[in-house]
């Protein structure tokens, strides 16, 4: 059964269908700074010394059509800011095979009973929800997801909702250049391999582990299966790997790779702090040193990256902006935990419980009912870095990369 689908996937991307979703938008590149986003200049902008001059924001004159014409589906996925979320980030577990240090305490967390985890059919009943109210892309996170025993089957039956068009997954890489030939087989479309470092030994240092070859192993194998673009997920820490960024840069060269550099954020146990943060611009400033061909690349309003483009590079670069220059305004994202909580927002402590209800007894009806309550509690955007460094939330373990 599964060699069938596969085969029709086949024949569905030949023919465009898989990938016809992708409504031109008209949006105004220009100048940003970042106080427009509420920053308070005295705190971080006086810490950067005028380190922001110049920074790259999209701004779109509208979102495009929602492509869920129900009234149901657009009720409840829509916040009462009229964002209308078709991203769902499920978390498969909280376990890892890693202990990096931006996402966990040294001693690492408590974790979940299995118990009270989501199930493979629980995970597919929610999914089924979401998708047919307007969800087409979903992401698989963790922890790590492919610790998974069931990864493979639960790609699967994600993969053949009717109306589901993206089946993702962020992982480490540490098992998944193994894994990698039966998860595509099972419907998989995109991939994100994090990796902070290209130096073995400091790999070891950020993770609390060894594995560097098998991540870039993962790389390797996923781009030879045909993967456009792998992305490489890039946490930059000052004193870490910031002299590492035009390193990265090169590996956009001759593969299709997209290099993602991610503004360290804080999470509970983390031990985050605004001098480890690098910024965009400074980030950006780096790479426009070397190449000096790097060029913006249009992008949709959803997209939480800043894209470019280097001429001659095959790859991309691209830089997420969320302490410095959030996107909130477009954010189209939903979080589903491992343990069944639902999460409007990464940075907010705000969870409801869909596991409880769904054990319960509650028919769709009334799940639904609880989704879109908490969809319109959605606020506009996060509070901002200073103050998100002093609420409680979860440590990233938990609530899913």
């Amino acid at each position: 059964m599964i060699r069938r689908r596969f085969m029709s996937r086949i024949v569905n991307w030949h023919l465009g269908v898989r990938n016809s979703n992708s409504p031109l938008v008209d949006c105004d590149l220009g100048p940003y700074y970042a106080s427009t986003n509420g920053i308070s200049e005295g705190s971080f902008c006086g810490y950067l010394a005028g380190a922001l001059p110049r920074v790259y924001s999209t701004s779109c004159s509208k979102l495009s059509e929602n492509p869920h014409s129900s009234d149901h589906a657009s009720d409840m996925l829509t916040d009462s800011f009229g964002r209308m979320h078709s991203y769902l980030r499920i978390s498969l577990t909280e376990r890892c095979n890693l202990r990096c240090q931006y996402c966990m305490p040294a001693e690492g967390v408590e974790l979940t009973p299995s118990s009270q985890l989501l199930s493979h059919n629980e995970i597919v009943h929610l999914a089924s929800l979401f998708v047919s109210s307007g969800v087409d892309k979903i992401r698989l996170t963790g922890g790590e997801p492919t610790l998974r025993k069931d990864i493979e089957d639960i790609c699967f039956s994600l993969s053949s909702l009717k109306g589901l068009k993206t089946l993702a997954m962020t992982t480490n890489g540490i098992t998944l250049a193994r894994k990698l030939p039966k998860l595509k087989e099972c419907g998989l479309t995109k991939l994100n391999i994090s990796l902070d470092t290209l130096v073995p030994a400091k790999f070891e240092f950020l993770t609390r582990r060894k594995g560097h070859d098998r991540v870039m192993e993962s790389i390797n194998v996923a781009v030879e299966s045909g993967y456009n673009p792998v992305k490489v997920n890039c946490v930059v820490m000052r004193g870490y790997n910031d002299d590492e960024i035009c390193d990265f840069v090169r590996l956009t060269r001759d593969r299709p790779i997209n290099v993602r550099f991610i503004e360290f954020m804080p999470f509970d146990g983390n031990v985050w702090n605004v001098k480890k943060l690098v910024p965009f611009s400074e980030m950006l400033d780096t790479v426009e040193k070397q190449f000096k061909s790097l060029k913006r690349v249009q992008d949709h309003p959803s997209e939480t990256a800043k894209n470019f483009q280097i001429e001659g590079h095959i790859g991309t670069v691209s830089f997420i902006t969320s302490m410095t220059e959030h996107f909130c305004a477009g954010c189209n994202r939903l979080r589903l935990l491992a343990d069944g909580n639902f999460k409007v927002c990464l940075f907010g402590p705000s969870e409801v419980s869909l596991r409880d209800p769904l054990r319960g007894g509650a028919d769709d009806h009334e799940l639904r009912r609880i989704i879109g309550a908490a969809v319109k509690r959605k606020k506009a955007s996060h509070a901002g870095m200073f103050d998100i460094a002093k609420t409680a939330n979860r440590p990233m373990i938990h609530i899913g990369g």
